[in-house]
């Protein structure tokens, strides 16, 4: 039982050492945003991966801010279950609609949009908020690694296709949730697929910062036409997103009691996302990247003009599109 108990420390520390290795700054938001309740009265917000973590949380702040929310996910029996949560807990005079969207897909995602376009008259903010973590070495339905595939390829084509619709809408808003974990990446132009080689936190890392120099190309193209993009590093939030991280048994006390104390909640994790689809104080502002509803200062490959043009031109290539 001892020997149990000291091992469940060891590993306990380790997780701990981890934590604060790649997110020593991580702190909880102070306070909670609050706008009127009529703030986002309508307005149609689109969001990925709406039922659960961030996107629910994030829903369930606009609902009560009287938007209509498009909820964008790929397994109708959770986001069913989601909504009805969502509208127990109030938001009189906003709406839930709920669409399929595989990001794993572009088929999905071309379905999606294309129904979007037929049935939407305008888009006033796309948040492209679903991601995948560190998954075991996948491909996506149409042959991209999953995380690229997913977490940039999918939201790419996605926000390429919904473009012309924003900019009727305009003024309208685009907002990517990226990860501070972009820092640990780099875009291996050489293997986007990773068939070489695969080591899953890089992958994951070389996803964000994809994001991150999607967002920057983005708001070049988009200058004068009343549409804003802006990227945001939630912090490290309690949400299923690491479900593929294997955690120790014995650890998973610790673990627990260490995310309660470390992690933000999906609540707070939506504030800045939040933030950056509701607040006048962001009307106009793009091409930059938030953290807990601030501007943050990126590393200078998040803020590559290059890097950014070529990222653009070779996903063009992959999704299937002209730029």
């Amino acid at each position: 039982m001892l020997s149990a108990v000291l091992v469940a420390a060891v590993v306990g520390g380790g997780v701990l050492l981890v934590l604060r290795r790649f997110f020593p700054q991580q702190q909880k938001a102070a306070a909670l945003l609050l706008f009127p309740p009529g703030t986002m009265r309508g307005k149609t917000v689109i969001i990925t991966g709406a039922n659960s973590g961030i996107g629910k949380a994030l829903a369930g702040e606009l609902l009560k801010l009287q938007a209509r929310v498009i909820m964008a996910c790929r397994d109708r029996g959770r986001a069913e279950e989601a909504a009805r949560e969502l509208t127990k807990s109030g938001g009189e005079g906003g709406e839930l609609v709920i669409k399929l969207l595989d990001l794993a897909s572009l088929r999905s995602v071309r379905s999606f949009c294309e129904e979007i376009t037929q049935e939407e008259p305008k888009i006033d903010v796309l948040i492209n908020n679903a991601g995948i973590y560190q998954c075991p070495y996948t491909k996506t339905d149409d042959g991209f690694e999953m995380q690229f595939g997913v977490n940039h390829l999918g939201h790419f084509l996605l926000t390429h296709l919904l473009l012309d619709l924003l900019k009727t809408s305009a003024p309208s808003r685009i907002v990517v949730v990226s990860s501070k974990l972009y820092k640990y990446g780099g875009i291996n132009f050489d293997d986007l697929n990773s068939e070489t080689s695969y080591n899953k936190a890089f992958c994951y890392s070389q996803s964000k910062l994809a994001n991150l120099l999607f967002t920057l190309e983005l708001a070049e193209r988009l200058e004068g036409t009343g549409v804003t993009v802006n990227a945001l590093t939630p912090g490290i939030v309690r949400t299923n997103l690491g479900r593929h991280v294997p955690i120790p048994l014995l650890a998973k006390p610790l673990f627990s009691l260490a995310s309660m104390a470390f992690f933000k909640s999906p609540l707070e994790g939506a504030q800045t996302p939040l933030y950056l689809a509701c607040s006048p104080e962001v009307e106009g502002v793009s091409g930059k990247c938030f953290a807990n509803c601030k501007e943050e200062e990126l590393l200078e490959k998040a803020k590559d003009p290059q890097a950014a043009k070529r990222l653009w031109d070779v996903s063009c290539e992959m999704v299937g599109i002209t730029g």
